[in-house]
Parts: structure tokens; C-alpha cells; sequence
């Protein structure tokens, strides 16, 4: 099967254009295009309904607000990992009120098991003042086969990149455009169904406290620590080609945004 696959520029703004109204509809429209990709190259795991979920949980907090759509879109314990460590949701939002103008992102890459129920979303956020970061997020799949996301991570870049210029969008598509992005990339684990090899031991640092979890299949994993200078990690493991790669390792230097 096809390990790696990419959605161009055009199945990119395909993706991330409004199509009709209402937005639950265009959200849904979205998700449904790419389940069509997935089905055309025979992927088993899920990146394209992965990066859908993604997609939809940035343009819910455009349109009806950034804490209504990080509650909306959360799995059964969601927590984001903040400068004091993983906090649920609820108690990182706290009493706050949506923004005037919600952070704007978009997923590059997308890593998947096998079976699909863990999936991870590498990409890049703005925030309404133009500044630009990175983000990672876990997503678990739902009794309902829908996604929601379990774990989030971001920081802005320090420092910041030169500014760049923004890319042509058709008049009248209503895309979330984040700079540097052309492209969407999902990778999908393998899928042999023996001979499985142990996953790797998490990397040695001293934390405060840690946590994470894996697929169902125990094909990809995933695992976070917070250490005790405020450092946040967090780390991506999955089978390919028979051996344990590593995905993603992310940090989050004590102190930043």
C-alpha cells in the first residue's frame, strides 16, 4: 500500500474553500472530499479525514469563535500542554472569552496508523498580530468514526521569519492561508499484520511529569514530558518499512508563547 502520499496546491485549497452554506455543511463537504482521496490511492489509515478535522477546527474558530471550537472539537480528556504543563481543556480556557479574531492554522504533515484511530498533525498557526508558529497535534478517531483532537502543543518562532508574500487565492474562496504553506502531506504506518517489533523506550530527560498513549494496531505512539525548567517535548514514533522511525520531536523552550 501507499506509505506517503501528497495533496497538492489545488486539492489543498479544495480542502479548505467554502463550498455552501451553512458551515456545518462546508465541514462536512470537506470531509467527505478527502475520504474520496484516501479511497483513490487504498490508504487504510485515515490522514486526508485527519487533515479534514484539522482543517474544520481552524475555520470553526474563524467563524464562530477560538474557545467554542477547541471545546466543540475535543476528545474526552483533551489537554493542551501550556507553559505549566498539560492542562484540560475546560481549565485552560477557563473564564476566557472567544477572541475578536481567532489564530488561523493549517496541517503540513499528517502521520496515521494503520487502523486510523491515533493520528498526529504537524503545521504552522498565526496569530491575528501576524506572528507565525508550529503546532502539534494527537487526534483520536471517535465511536462515530469522526475525529477529535486529545493533545496540542504550539509555540511561535523566535525569531521571527522574514515576512513572505501571501499566495494567489481565486476571488471569493474563503481559504485559511498560512505562510509557507503549499501543500499537505499524510503518511500512513504500516500495516503488516505480524512480526510487529517493539516500539522504542521514549527519550531519556528528566521531567517533572510525562504522559502519552498509541494506536490501537500499536503502530504509532506518541508521548509528552514536561521538564522542571518549563521545557514542554513532545515526540511522535511510528512503524515504517518494518522499524520504528521517528516522526516528530517538538520543544518548547521554558517561557515561550
Amino acid at each position: 500500500m501507499t506509505g506517503r502520499y501528497l495533496f497538492a496546491s489545488a486539492a489543498l485549497v479544495a480542502l479548505l474553500s467554502a463550498c455552501s452554506s451553512p458551515q456545518q455543511q462546508r465541514r462536512a463537504q470537506q470531509a467527505s472530499a478527502a475520504e474520496r482521496t484516501l479511497d483513490r490511492i487504498g490508504s487504510i489509515g485515515d490522514p486526508g479525514r485527519v487533515a479534514a478535522a484539522d482543517i474544520a477546527f481552524a475555520r470553526m474558530a474563524r467563524d464562530e469563535g477560538q474557545w467554542t471550537a477547541y471545546r466543540a472539537n475535543a476528545a474526552s480528556g483533551a489537554v493542551v500542554h501550556g507553559a505549566d504543563g498539560p492542562v484540560p481543556v475546560e481549565g485552560f480556557i477557563g473564564g476566557r472569552t472567544d477572541p475578536a479574531v481567532a489564530n488561523a492554522w493549517t496541517p503540513n504533515t499528517i502521520w496515521a496508523s494503520c487502523d486510523g484511530t491515533l493520528a498526529v498533525t504537524f503545521g504552522r498557526y498565526q496569530v491575528p498580530n501576524g506572528d507565525v508558529g508550529s503546532y502539534v497535534t494527537v487526534w483520536e478517531l471517535q465511536r462515530d468514526r469522526s475525529y477529535k483532537w486529545t493533545y496540542d502543543v504550539r509555540t511561535l518562532d523566535n525569531p521571527q521569519p522574514e515576512p513572505e508574500a501571501g499566495p494567489d487565492i481565486p476571488e471569493g474562496e474563503e481559504a485559511i492561508i498560512v505562510p509557507g504553506m503549499t501543500s499537505i502531506e499524510g503518511r500512513v504506518a504500516d500495516c503488516m499484520p505480524q512480526g510487529t517489533p517493539p516500539p522504542p523506550d521514549p527519550p531519556a530527560m528528566a521531567s517533572d511529569s510525562s504522559g502519552g498513549d498509541r494506536s490501537t494496531d500499536a503502530r504509532l505512539e506518541w508521548s509528552w514530558a514536561h521538564q522542571a525548567d518549563g521545557t514542554r517535548h513532545v515526540n511522535v514514533s511510528w512503524l515504517r518499512e518494518g522499524e520504528w522511525q521517528q516522526a516528530v520531536s517538538f520543544s518548547v523552550p521554558p517561557g515561550a508563547e
